[in-house]
């Protein structure tokens, strides 16, 4: 019997140590199945770290070259590409605070026109290094402060003349001499035509860009304000004779006049409409206003009402500085005129191509 147990003791053994190695393998198999349905269950949880994410963006180094010396001036580093010329600008303004912004005149090429503030400086990289010309574009304004200036202007000089200022006018020969009614509608009229232009300034117009350089605002209030010096004089002397047709040229003259003006005014409105509701797919359309249906035959509706408004006025007091400055703003509208008429075309051709610039038929 010893001899048949003494066998089944070490396969007893074996047995048991077999057992033992299969719990301790299954354990082990346990422990690992343990382990990685935890790593599955926290790898969903996993994010990449803000250090790696921001790694990945490629920075702009923006070049900044003098136009004229062709020498550098600065380099703007780490540009994120969705940075616009404006940002490019503000930044350039800190390492060289003598330029503001505003003055700074981006080019990509050295005859190149400026870009515009909204253009992002990825759409003008080829490389990771943008090269830019710079030019000093002088002290500049706004275009509000542009207007209202101008604007300003010509409607404080003309009360000055009108209420015939001792300095200006002969106070005896003024107190003599009987104003005709044409003087005080002329007075109404030149005054309700710059308030229209103020108040559209203000609560109508819409201005791209933003500046101008301080050069154009001082050409144009000379322009302005000289003309309505001039104008002003004559129509408000106390010598001044009323037109030649009496009380129908100056009642059918002021009746256009204020036509032209209210025309302008509606035209004014429908461009801003149309920019405000960022309609610019076509060009705009008359609506059930018959000041606007003037769309229908010119592509620059404005400027035939301002062109009509100073050549009624000027039938009305038939006077030559008023005659001079229609003649000079006529030219000038068909000028502007034309320019736009090119750019419609460009956008609007069906729209466009059968309609004259600012007159019918003429321009």
């Amino acid at each position: 019997m010893l001899k048949r147990q003494n066998p089944r003791t070490p396969r007893r053994s074996r047995d048991l140590a077999a057992d033992g190695g299969a719990l301790s393998m299954s354990h082990n198999v346990s422990r690992s199945f343990f382990s990685l349905s935890q790593l599955v269950l926290s790898a969903g949880q996993i994010k990449p770290s803000p250090a790696l994410k921001h790694s990945k963006i490629t920075y702009f180094e923006v070049e900044i070259v003098d136009v004229q010396s062709k020498k550098q001036i600065c380099i703007v580093d780490k540009v994120p590409p969705a940075s616009t010329l404006l940002d490019v600008k503000h930044k350039f303004h800190k390492a060289c605070p003598q330029w503001y912004p505003s003055r700074v005149g981006l080019q990509l090429e050295r005859n190149g026109p400026f870009l515009k503030d909204s253009v992002s400086v990825q759409s003008l990289a080829v490389s990771s290094i943008v090269t830019l010309y710079f030019t000093d574009l002088g002290q500049q304004v706004g275009w509000t402060t542009f207007f209202l200036t101008e604007y300003t202007g010509p409607l404080l000089i003309y009360l000055l003349f009108y209420i015939r200022l001792s300095t200006i006018y002969d106070q005896v020969e003024s107190r003599k001499n009987f104003r005709h009614p044409v003087v005080h509608l002329a007075c109404f009229c030149h005054c309700l035509h710059y308030i229209r232009h103020l108040l559209e300034t203000l609560f109508v117009h819409k201005f791209s860009e933003g500046h101008t350089p301080l050069k154009n605002m001082i050409k144009g209030c000379a322009f302005y304000w000289g003309f309505t010096s001039w104008i002003a004089y004559y129509i408000n002397h106390p010598r001044y004779t009323p037109p030649s047709f009496g009380h129908k040229q100056v009642s059918y003259a002021a009746l256009a006049f204020l036509m032209c003006e209210a025309g302008n005014h509606f035209i004014n409105v429908a461009l801003a409409h149309q920019t405000n509701s960022g309609l610019r797919t076509c060009f705009p359309s008359p609506t059930y206003n018959p000041f606007t249906w003037l769309f229908l035959l010119v592509s620059c509706p404005n400027y035939t009402y301002e062109a009509g408004s100073w050549i009624s006025f000027t039938v009305m007091t038939q006077t030559l500085p008023v005659g001079i400055f229609a003649f000079l703003m006529v030219i000038q509208m068909s000028l502007w005129a034309q320019k736009k008429h090119k750019l419609y075309l460009k956008r609007f051709y069906p729209e466009v191509r059968r309609k004259a610039a600012m007159i019918p038929i003429i321009f």
